[in-house]
């Protein structure tokens, strides 16, 4: 329990790291803050441990990271897609939810925690100089994922 929230309290700290970066970037540890921070035309950065630590329904393994937390937290926005940015290009759109987590591009626990619906694209380093001109268009970078027959769900 403890180091599941060292690691979530460590991924605030990243948070706070990016948040310094430019001025563009507003915190948010609540959904509401999220969208107080759009509707000022900002970009809400997630600080995780406020929605994350008391969740009965994130368990404490080492099996959730920020991949599954990322596809919670979509869930709870009421999201249609995710865009997960990789440091990789080991991925192809033939590849399955499930296939990327036995290969460890997404973590164990991905599967379980995406919502039904929720359509899934990586993104890696290929995907960079493109991607702010496909945002701006209303477009993903990086490709789709197919969703594969999941196991028991850990969240809904």
């Amino acid at each position: 329990t403890a180091a599941h929230a060292m690691a979530i309290l460590a991924m605030e700290q990243f948070a706070q790291i990016i948040l310094d970066r430019d001025e563009r970037l507003a915190p948010a540890r609540s959904l509401e803050e999220m969208v107080r921070a759009l509707d000022a035309g900002k970009v809400p950065v997630w600080l995780p441990s406020s929605l994350t630590l008391p969740a009965p329904d994130i368990p404490a393994s080492w099996d959730i990271t920020s991949d599954s937390l990322a596809a919670w937290l979509a869930g709870k926005l009421g999201a249609n897609a995710l865009l997960l940015i990789k440091q990789t290009g080991a991925f192809s759109g033939s590849d399955t939810i499930d296939g990327l987590a036995a290969r460890g591009v997404v973590d164990a626990g991905f599967a379980a925690m995406l919502p039904d619906g929720v359509d899934v694209h990586l993104a890696g380093p290929k995907n960079a100089a493109e991607a702010g001109a496909l945002l701006a268009a209303g477009h993903l970078p990086g490709i789709a994922i197919t969703a594969s027959i999941r196991s028991a769900r850990i969240a809904g």
